[in-house]
């Protein structure tokens, strides 16, 4: 994992509100969409005591939430006019979680319709706090209108 810090973004490839998607339930946990371009996607999990398990850490489902929503976003800004179905996702956590979070993806590479992509989440201190992998099948955009 190189250049694990936290700071300044490089130029969007994916805009809007998360990166081109309406997602409410991304609004619910607090995540902040910050950039998304072949190299990476980047995203803040902002601290929220709803997002907060019982000894007041950063509740594990939250944080495999965003983990799993920036790791597509890295496979999407590979293929940006297309969708990603998750297939699996295997998280570890390394330590609790606290504060903000901040969460880089990487998509290693795209076969057979198949995104293949990691991810780590950092606290403020840029300690790694969880990491994960996953695959998701990419979903082609259907015309608009058409259901099936």
């Amino acid at each position: 994992m190189s250049n694990t810090g936290i700071t300044s973004p490089t130029p969007t490839r994916l805009s809007g509100e998360h990166f081109g998607l309406h997602i409410p339930f991304m609004d619910t946990i607090g995540l902040q969409s910050v950039h998304a371009n072949e190299d990476e996607a980047y995203t803040v999990l902002k601290w929220s005591e709803q997002n907060l398990n019982s000894r007041g850490d950063v509740h594990g489902g939250a944080l495999m939430s965003a983990l799993d929503y920036t790791l597509s976003a890295a496979a999407r800004a590979r293929i940006p006019e297309s969708g990603m179905a998750t297939i699996e996702m295997s998280s570890q956590f390394l330590s609790p979680a606290r504060g903000d979070i901040h969460v880089r993806a990487h998509c290693l590479r795209i076969e057979n319709d198949i995104a293949y992509c990691k991810a780590w989440a950092q606290d403020a201190k840029e300690r790694v706090v969880a990491s994960a992998t996953a695959s998701f099948k990419v979903v082609r955009r259907r015309a608009k209108g058409d259901r099936v």
